[in-house]
C-alpha cells in the first residue's frame, strides 16, 4: 500500500488570467513598470520568495517578466489560483 507521500511527486501550480482592459490606470502603470524594469535583484532571490511570471500580449508581440510578490498589483495577484498537478 502506498502512502500519499510516496504515491508520486505532486506540486502546486498557481495560474491566473485577467483582461488588461479591466485594470485601473494605476495598475496598468504598475504592470508597465514591471516590464520596463525587468531585472532581478540578488536580494529578491531565494527559495522562500514567491515570484510571479507575468505574460502580456501587445501589438509588438508577447512579453514575459518575473516579478517579486511585493511588486505585483493586487488586481493581478488576486486572480491567481493554486491547483495541484
Amino acid at each position: 500500500m502506498a502512502s500519499p507521500a510516496s504515491a508520486g511527486a505532486r506540486r502546486i501550480r498557481s495560474r491566473g488570467e485577467i483582461d488588461s482592459k479591466t485594470l485601473s490606470t494605476a495598475d496598468k502603470k504598475a504592470v508597465d513598470a514591471l516590464f520596463e524594469a525587468a531585472r532581478e535583484q540578488e536580494s529578491e532571490k531565494g527559495a522562500d520568495n514567491f515570484r510571479f511570471r507575468i505574460t502580456r500580449t501587445t501589438s509588438g508581440g508577447t512579453e514575459t517578466v518575473e516579478a517579486a510578490e511585493a511588486e505585483v498589483p493586487a488586481a493581478l495577484a488576486s486572480c491567481v489560483k493554486d491547483e495541484i498537478v
